[in-house]
């Protein structure tokens, strides 16, 4: 492995910004402290614009490179933390109750900062390096925000590229799936307003809670019996709320839940398919039914020559040995996929030490990935903005 050398010295520093910004997680759209230590660090880096505030506590930076050049690549990173308690006993854990970096996006962060440091000290490319923190993938559409507060617009980026770390995968491997590489996800929540009763008179309910119940097994039929079974999809119920007391029947019921698939038309039916089962419910039991469905994640779509493009850097940084452009999709999500709809690019995996999974109170993220993760983010920049080129 040949971590940049510049990188590789500046690594104690990157550590200590990556404990500190674990220590202090931020929520989606709350990412003030975050978005003030990124915007600091990157002055004290000499980086050339710092603009702040796009997707409200966004950051975007500019470094040009030596040379002028007409081209510029973008290098993404995501800030936000999710609701969930820290159980690592780090001694620099959450000091926050109920809010924690288990996505690892504390390190995404802190590697494009690593990035930045370096290209800004030896600016040996031509063009210029557009370097984005984005707020809020969790699920609450940063990635959109940006895009709708004029991000391309403001920042015009001929190609962008993004990172995540890989638990549970060998450290310094390095993995890219070529197309269609993540799940485009959607959520739900199902409405059922029927008629509460007594417990001991339940004939005179129209029992939502029943309702409910029987309809989340009727959801499952989309996949056995309507989705082909060639596709790929994914329904999941995840919250069923009903009731208040031991002796009423519930008036209402809501159901929520997720979809992820690959194809829009795969998307499409589902989503057909689910109308259609409420409305059908509503009117066998004469109750209201009310579904909200809604795309919340764009299939993540790899740009093939870019993909190879980034392997291509990844493999100077950790060897040829360790890189991968075969890998199979995932139906996990990440929002990075809106900005692939606006601007080709392409997003990699880059393995760590630790097996605790994504999400998970105990998840750790190994800081001896920091400098590999920076290291990659720069040497594409410097190999699709060749000095002379």
């Amino acid at each position: 492995m040949t971590v940049l050398a510049p990188i590789a010295d500046a690594a104690p520093e990157l550590e200590a910004i990556f404990k500190d910004l674990h220590a202090h997680p931020e929520l989606g759209f709350q990412e003030e402290r975050t978005s003030a230590v990124v915007a600091e660090t990157l002055k004290a880096y000499g980086v050339d614009e710092i603009h702040r505030g796009l997707g409200k506590t966004g950051v975007v930076a500019l470094i040009h490179g030596r040379e002028k050049g007409n081209r510029r690549v973008g290098l993404r990173a995501d800030m936000d933390a999710l609701p969930i308690d820290e159980i690592t006993g780090l001694d620099y854990a959450s000091k926050t109750p109920g809010v924690m970096h288990a996505c690892g996006h504390d390190g995404h962060t802190t590697m494009l900062l690593g990035a930045a440091k370096y290209l800004a000290q030896t600016r040996d490319f031509a063009g210029t390096a557009v370097l984005i923190f984005q707020p809020a993938e969790e699920g609450l559409g940063g990635a959109r925000q940006m895009l709708a507060d004029g991000l391309f617009e403001q920042f015009p980026c001929d190609e962008i590229y993004g990172m995540h770390n890989a638990p549970g995968t060998p450290p310094g491997k390095v993995g890219i799936c070529k197309g269609a590489a993540m799940a485009g996800a959607a959520f739900f929540d199902i409405r059922i307003s029927g008629r509460g009763s007594h417990a001991a008179a339940p004939h005179m309910s129209k029992d939502a809670l029943m309702i409910a119940a029987t309809l989340a097994g009727q959801i499952q039929t989309i996949l056995s019996r309507n989705i082909p079974p060639q596709e790929t999809c994914v329904l999941s119920i995840t919250q069923l709320h009903a009731g208040s007391a031991y002796n009423v029947v519930p008036e209402t019921a809501t159901l929520a839940g997720t979809i992820r698939y690959f194809s829009d038309d795969i998307y499409k039916l589902a989503g057909d398919r689910m109308q259609a089962i409420c409305d059908g419910f509503a009117k066998a039991h004469d109750v209201e039914i009310a579904l909200d469905l809604r795309n919340v994640f764009d299939v993540l779509q790899n740009d093939e020559e870019l993909s190879d493009a980034y392997i291509d850097a990844a493999a100077d940084i950790v060897g040829a040995e360790n890189v991968s452009n075969t890998e199979k999709p995932v139906t996990g999500s990440e929002d990075f996929a809106d900005m692939l709809q606006a601007v080709p690019g392409a997003y990699v995996r880059v393995g760590h030490g630790g097996t605790v999974s994504l999400h998970n109170p105990a998840y750790v993220l190994d800081p001896a990935i920091l400098p590999v993760g920076a290291s990659i983010m720069a040497r594409v920049v410097e190999k699709r903005l060749p000095v002379g080129g």
